[in-house]
């Protein structure tokens, strides 16, 4: 039987998902399988995180992968745990050195912005501290999905041909192996359609076998170094063995009654605070779903140049997180919200695809992760027989030296993946996350206040017509984006752009915890393949 599996001229429905021992939400069925079946063994969250995520790297190669970076937020006995697993600039890496080879801005693709990957410490780190089961039990299940293969979901091709494309136009030779890896037959695979990675699953048995050690002073790291030698790049063994991931306490403001917590800078989280908390200082808005929405796309504008200004390495940062998170500074940014649309310009505080997953055990531990490899596979870089596709993180560099977010060696720059949370009181209600490059914050805002003031349930929020700020008073909604609001908002000066494809405006997870009952209830996005399996 012949049938297309992107075309759908029915909408589809699904409900919110109960489960009471635990609960895995990602964007591909067959990594929420995995989580699950740890969870199944005893495994804890914690554990179920790890396997899924290592899983995602073969099952969506097209967003994260094993030379990635990741995020998470742990809740363990009580208290809220952050890791940041981003990694650096590596130590050749200088303005100097990309002007001398003849660049004025950092390239996307090729080795040049490819940082020091930190996805597989994070792996490692989460299970050194928290988890229950041995650390090559959580990898082995991706290590078989990726020797026996797994058929090809509809968005996963749909992104693969995307890459297909963008990689094609490189003749360089250090694009062939992404080629000989991830395009075997001369063209993306097709949904359905079977696809396998011996040298994906050596490599991730390499990382078992020893703790991650393999990638960052092993086997891994040499044929890492040679590659990005032979071609130009500026990695080196020595960036590898000198990176440890990062523990971190997480950040908040306080909304609609909840605390949400984001990752601190270099993370993007920051963005999400600062538009909620300027949300908390706005009267309600009557139940008028206009007025509603034209605040928090102003409010997200606001925090978004505030971001794109002064984010970068939190060490680096002037101004501190506090001094933007300041009440007195959020109350004025707040301020400028009227009723028309603004060309949103950053404020001076000193004056004042990526995969994500959510899992909960049992126990009560829950767990908020996200990793990446930037722009869909990355850099287009894989690294020959090993199937490790290098992200391009150092993309997000600024080639100007005046710029918060400046190119410097052992700098780890903006980024965009955020792990969510939310608690109230000192109880957890749950983690969520909304992956999609620069939609990621504005993912949060939606998802949070679909929940916290709309009082959606975890699907219903992920199902909401999306809107996304792209610059000045552009903002572009999906194709089923109510067309009474899209013309209200255009009345109040917004410019309202209708797209076709939902691909791009982001792909969540949601479980939240029931405080009395301990039922758990879980949410997947519709804009993707993905599965929430609740235990």
């Amino acid at each position: 039987m012949h049938n297309d599996a992107l075309f759908y001229p029915s909408a589809s429905r699904r409900m919110t998902t109960y489960g009471k021992r635990g609960m895995v939400a990602t964007s591909q069925p067959l990594a929420a399988q995995v989580g699950a079946t740890i969870l199944q063994q005893g495994g804890n969250a914690i554990d179920a995180a790890i396997a899924t995520a290592a899983a995602l790297t073969v099952v969506e190669p097209t967003s994260n992968g094993i030379g990635g970076d990741a995020f998470a937020i742990v809740w363990v006995d009580g208290k809220l745990h952050g890791l940041n697993a981003s990694g650096p600039a590596p130590q050749a890496s200088t303005i100097d050195a990309l002007k001398a080879l003849g660049h004025d801005v950092m390239p996307n693709h090729g080795l040049l912005p490819v940082t020091v990957p930190g996805t597989p410490a994070a792996w490692a780190a989460l299970s050194e501290r928290f988890g229950k089961l041995p650390f090559a039990d959580l990898i082995a299940p991706a290590i078989a999905l990726a020797e026996e293969g797994f058929a090809v979901t509809p968005i996963i091709h749909q992104m693969w041909q995307e890459a297909f494309n963008t990689y094609a136009v490189y003749p360089d030779a250090a694009f062939k192996p992404w080629f000989d890896t991830f395009a075997p037959k001369g063209r993306a695979p097709r949904p359905g359609e079977l696809w396998a990675s011996p040298d994906h699953a050596r490599s991730l048995t390499a990382i078992a076998n020893t703790h991650a050690k393999a990638f960052y002073e092993g086997e891994l790291a040499d044929a890492i170094d040679a590659f990005s030698q032979e071609h130009g790049g500026l990695l080196r063994k020595e960036d590898l063995a000198a990176y440890q991931p990062e523990w971190v306490d997480p950040i908040s403001v306080r909304y609609q009654g909840h605390d949400i917590w984001e990752i601190p800078p270099n993370g993007s989280g920051l963005i999400v605070l600062q538009a909620l908390g300027m949300l908390e200082h706005l009267d309600a808005a009557a139940h008028d779903p206009v007025e509603t929405l034209h605040r928090r796309i102003e409010a997200t504008k606001l925090a978004y140049v505030d971001g794109f200004k002064h984010i970068t390495e939190g060490e680096a940062m002037q101004p501190s997180v506090a001094q933007m998170l300041d009440d007195g500074y959020l109350k004025a940014r707040a301020a400028l919200i009227n009723e028309q649309a603004l060309d949103p310009q950053h404020g001076n505080p000193l004056q004042g695809g990526t995969v994500y997953l959510a899992t909960a055990d049992g126990e009560g531990n829950m767990v908020s992760f996200i990793q990446s490899n930037f722009k869909g596979f990355g850099s287009g870089i894989v690294v020959p027989s090993t199937g490790i596709s290098l992200q391009n993180r150092g993309w997000s560099f600024s080639l100007d030296p005046e710029h918060a977010n400046a190119l410097a060696p052992g700098k780890r720059t903006y980024h965009t993946i955020i792990p969510g949370f939310i608690t109230k009181g000192d109880q957890a209600v749950g983690p969520f996350g909304v992956m999609g490059g620069y939609m990621q914050p504005q993912g949060h805002v939606q998802v949070v206040t679909a929940m916290l003031e709309d009082h959606l349930n975890p699907q219903a929020a992920l199902d909401m017509p999306r809107w996304k700020w792209t610059a000045g008073k552009t903002v572009e909604v999906e194709a089923d984006f109510p067309n009474h609001l899209a013309l209200a908002l255009a009345r109040r000066g917004h410019h309202i752009v209708k797209v076709a494809d939902s691909l791009s405006f982001g792909r969540g997870q949601i479980i939240l915890r029931n405080s009395d009952t301990g039922v758990l209830q879980g949410g997947t996005e519709p804009r993707t393949d993905g599965a929430v399996l609740p235990l």
